[in-house]
């Protein structure tokens, strides 16, 4: 598109969240709310909404979303209760979907993204509290569609946004934060793929200035930062090649093709109108204690942002390593912990970002699955600091027995197999002489100015101690005694 086209209009996205909320049991009904199983066997009357049944909240489900609600900043709602928004389709068992209409659970607050313009706060309107529907399977080759009810009834928060994000790096920055605070909330396992985290991308444009909005387009189910990010580039570039052509734009919900990268119309948006709510006749209306209010604060971690903080104020972090660290509450708790046992920070983030990283990556496991602890790799990373052994022993030799062998120390293994390094000056002394005196010609081009020779003693000195020689100390005596002759 002609960039001075584009610079006439401004994009307006408001983005809805929905991240299902990791409890055992559905919203509100006893049947699991696991994924994965054979379709139709996490389902009961309840979740079907058979007659005379009655549905009951899930506590667990209140307590996430408050949670959500304390790290947004959000006010939380004292008083609610909960809605039925009228619509039929095939996944929607009951012919309603029990949600929070006029009363939310959380207002306000919002989540800090880093662009590359700088920093900006995305401000929720609010967050509620509402039921999932079921899944519509439809078989490649058959016009038959196929309806899995097991996700029916499981707990979402739908995080509804201001429309102010102004573009698709934004919208897929909020995402990246949404995710990771949800993970480390232990609220949501913010997998994508699985649709436990998926938002609707709201799109208008208008002319730069105005103060009237577009007419707003609604992307549905998006499941990919990356989809969202490409759904939005190419709903801007349509919507205003309309707009610029005269035609007009219609408010519908548009299907976004990630093989195409198009968004193609669904169908027309209802109003809200068109849903009927009216408050739910079978559940009581939701008040928000105070003594709940203080127990769900009391289990509130430390955030990404506080972390980061600590990491480069208290432990004097570089910025790239405390974004490192704290991209998983894992990984961040991980280092915190091992900072407990070393003064040296430094090593602690580096061998953590590196040879921890590798052995978890190399073995598909998660750092909660790693069997070195924080104290032992402490003790690892020490070991090297009082220079008994050197870092690549430790990281090739000595953390490797520590995975398997979860009893013994890294001094211990280092002493079993001979790895401590030999720092006795007399010891040294003779190793090198011995190297300098098999080497009377290599020893005069050093003293003739050619320096690099020093690498190749060090080899033949670490060599003739089987990698025991203390490097540091052991060039300083070389170097002394090539002086001296």
């Amino acid at each position: 598109m002609n960039q001075e086209i584009r610079n006439k209009y401004e994009v307006v996205i408001g983005l809805e969240v929905h991240a299902q909320l990791q409890t055992e049991s559905k919203i509100f009904a006893a049947d699991s709310a696991s994924f994965g199983a054979a379709p139709n066997t996490h389902i009961s009357p309840i979740t079907l909404g058979h007659p005379g049944t009655l549905p009951k909240l899930n506590r667990k489900a209140v307590e996430y979303a408050i949670k959500m609600g304390f790290a947004a900043g959000s006010k939380i709602s004292e008083y609610q209760y909960f809605d039925r928004k009228n619509y039929f389709y095939p996944d929607l068992p009951k012919g309603y979907q029990i949600t929070q209409d006029k009363t939310p659970i959380c207002i306000g607050g919002g989540v800090k993204v880093k662009l590359s313009t700088g920093e900006k706060v995305v401000r929720f309107h609010h967050i509620h509290l509402e039921e999932d529907a079921g899944k519509s399977l439809h078989a490649e080759g058959s016009s038959d569609s196929l309806i899995d009810y097991n996700r029916a009834g499981t707990p979402l928060i739908e995080m509804v946004t201001e429309p102010e994000i102004k573009s698709s790096e934004e919208a897929a920055q909020f995402m990246t934060e949404v995710r990771k605070l949800v993970r480390y909330l232990h609220i949501c396992d913010g997998n994508m793929e699985e649709g436990s985290l998926r938002c609707d991308v709201n799109i208008s444009v208008m002319p730069v200035g105005s103060k009237v909005f577009g007419t707003k387009v609604e992307i549905k189910n998006m499941n990919s930062i990356r989809f969202i990010q490409k759904a939005i580039d190419y709903e801007v570039v349509r919507q205003i090649e309309a707009v610029e052509a005269g035609v007009k734009i219609i408010q519908e919900t548009r299907n976004f093709d990630p093989a195409t990268g198009r968004t193609s119309g669904m169908r027309e948006k209802e109003s809200m109108n068109d849903y009927r709510y009216f408050p739910e006749p079978d559940l009581v209306p939701l008040h928000i204690s105070e003594d709940l209010i203080s127990q769900v604060k009391t289990q509130m971690p430390a955030l990404p942002w506080e972390l980061f903080e600590k990491f480069t104020k208290t432990y004097g972090l570089p910025d790239y390593d405390a974004g490192v660290l704290t991209d998983s509450r894992e990984v961040a708790e991980y280092f915190d912990a091992t900072c407990q046992f070393t003064k040296n920070y430094k090593a602690a983030s580096n061998w953590i970002m590196g040879t921890v990283k590798s052995y978890l990556n190399d073995n598909h496991l998660e750092i909660e699955q790693l069997t070195v602890t924080p104290e032992r790799l402490a003790q690892l990373i020490n070991l090297v600091d009082e220079g008994k052994v050197s870092t690549s022993t430790a990281s090739q030799q000595i953390f490797p027995v520590m995975v398997t062998d979860t009893s013994a120390s890294p001094l211990q293994i280092a002493e079993a197999k001979n790895l401590i390094q030999q720092s006795n000056t007399d010891t040294l002394q003779s190793l090198i002489d011995e190297v300098l005196a098999a080497n009377p010609a290599k020893v005069k081009e050093y003293k003739n100015g050619k320096k690099g020779l020093l690498g190749m003693f060090m080899g033949d000195i670490m060599k003739k101690s089987k990698g025991s020689a203390d490097p540091k100390v052991t060039t300083a005596l070389l170097q002394k005694t090539l002086d001296s002759l």
